[in-house]
């Protein structure tokens, strides 16, 4: 099971499934995120730590903790 934490900088994944629940799973849907979507990753901060992405032709940057809940 890959997560979007694991994929590299210029590639593009599709959503399969999201983790977590209540409130965070709404966040992150509400961010855009739902399953069958493109994501393209765009840079990772040096510590890894946040994550930047396109989704839905925006800019979004996402904690770690968060991409480890999206299944790609």
């Amino acid at each position: 099971m890959a997560t979007l934490k694991d994929a590299n900088i210029g590639q593009t994944v599709k959503v399969k499934k999201l983790n977590g629940e209540g409130a965070v799973k709404r966040r992150i849907m509400d961010m855009g995120i739902t399953k069958g979507v493109e994501i393209y990753i765009r840079k990772v901060a040096p510590l890894g730590d946040p994550i930047e992405v396109t989704v839905r032709g925006y800019e979004l940057s996402l904690r770690k903790a968060d991409a480890e809940m999206i299944e790609v």
